[in-house]
């Protein structure tokens, strides 16, 4: 069922998106709603398909991404409460720049953690370093960083985990950090100003402050076990990320080895459970989508693709990317890393932050006070351009294959989608 050519799925899953954006007091109810809505037309209208099959290789990833945004949330609690944060104005610049500089830590942490993390501990860190007096602009631009931070990294974003598993080169992948780089001396700077002038960074650390190292160490300790969990079974048994939700079940066994030692905020899960039924609705609502190829692999193209990130799930998109070939990895990688960040229901790193400042939880507020986020990926992406040019390059796994120069499709992607 089509009109103009265009499946109805699509006009379904716009009119969803569409909801979410303008009426942001009711993005839950909206967006279970349309995926009820979707799920129900795919299964009653469209011949042939099979909702159980299509759940069965969805539902590692749905999975996954549930035990991260659920487990994270109490990780950034830990953090929070380590009063690591409250030690910071002893060693950052005063000024905006103090703002540029935590921008910088989230861009660095995100490059060897999953997004989610970093954007939720940088986002701990703003609460006590700005009173919890958080301009939406500097929101944006710290789910900015998590997300162009872990662009050029093979174990930093979903997507370029499933480009590193399919055959392309960590090597190819690192060229988004030329764009993301650029992206980030771009908005890091305006966000930094922006929310100085908004509420300035605090100058000295409150008195009496002890850094509470056994939280400390909880975090540390889920951190690691969620990037062991991700590098072994990527390089060791990568078939097993097929059937099981590792990186989510790495993360909350670490939460409950811990928990005896100091207890997490429980308290926090019915809101980071709402948040998370939100994201997972809409990632749901994406699979459906019938989308079967993308436009012909082109420098333009893969612009277009980091604006389309920012409404659509980018984990089919990288994944038809991947089968159909013939993409610099650097740019896609960069594109639809990056991309997700320009609107709050974009990336979930934004999903995850904005559970904790629900004020983001407005598209029109952050299109207003993160526009430097759209800024910055458009120019980001054209340094990139002007600096490498656009080389696409066979992956090792389709260049060694005799037949057809399609890939089998990846594993299903073991850390945070977006």
């Amino acid at each position: 069922m089509s009109i103009a050519g265009i499946p109805l799925e699509f006009f379904l899953f716009g009119a969803t998106l569409l909801g979410v954006a303008l009426f942001h007091h009711y993005t839950l109810q909206i967006a279970v709603a349309g995926a009820v809505v979707i799920s129900l037309f795919k299964l009653l209208a469209v011949s042939g398909f099979s909702m159980a099959t299509h759940f069965q290789h969805e539902w590692v990833t749905l999975a996954n991404l549930l035990g991260l945004l659920l487990g994270f949330a109490l990780l950034a609690d830990h953090f929070e409460r380590s009063e690591v944060p409250a030690k910071l104005p002893a060693v950052l610049p005063d000024d905006w720049k103090g703002g540029f500089v935590l921008l910088i830590l989230v861009f660095v942490i995100s490059s060897f953690l999953d997004n989610i993390a970093a954007a939720m501990i940088g986002g701990s860190m703003a609460a006590v370093l700005y009173k919890k007096k958080v301009h939406i602009g500097f929101l944006a631009a710290i789910v900015a960083a998590s997300n162009a931070g872990g662009s050029g990294s093979v174990v930093g974003d979903t997507t370029t985990t499933m480009m590193w598993i399919a055959g392309a080169s960590p090597w190819q992948v690192l060229d988004a950090y030329i764009a993301a780089g650029s992206a980030l001396m771009i908005f890091g700077v305006l966000a930094a100003r922006q929310q100085h002038a908004y509420q300035p960074i605090m100058t000295d650390a409150p008195a009496g402050v002890h850094v509470q190292w056994s939280r400390l160490a909880i975090v540390a300790l889920i951190l690691v076990a969620a990037v062991a969990a991700n590098v072994w079974f990527n390089l060791s048994a990568p078939e097993v990320l097929d059937h099981w939700p590792v990186i989510g079940l790495a993360v909350w066994a670490a939460i409950l080895v811990t928990a005896p030692w100091r207890q997490p905020k429980w308290g926090l899960l019915p809101d980071a459970l709402r948040g998370s039924v939100f994201l997972l609705s809409l990632v749901w609502s994406a699979s459906l989508m019938p989308v079967e190829h993308l436009p012909t692999p082109s420098w333009q193209s893969a612009l277009g693709l980091g604006f389309l990130s920012a409404v659509f799930d980018n984990i089919p998109l990288t994944s038809l990317a991947l089968h159909q070939g013939g993409y610099d990895w650097g740019f896609l990688a960069y594109a639809v890393g990056f991309g997700g960040s320009m609107l709050w229901f974009g990336s979930s790193a934004g999903v995850a932050l904005s559970n904790m400042y629900p004020e983001a939880k407005s598209a029109a507020a952050w299109l207003r006070g993160g526009w430097h986020v759209a800024l910055a990926y458009v120019v980001g992406f054209f340094v990139l351009l002007a600096t490498l040019g656009w080389h696409p390059e066979p992956l090792r796994k389709a260049a060694a294959a005799e037949s057809a120069p399609a890939i089998t499709a990846p594993a299903s992607p073991v850390n945070a989608t977006k």
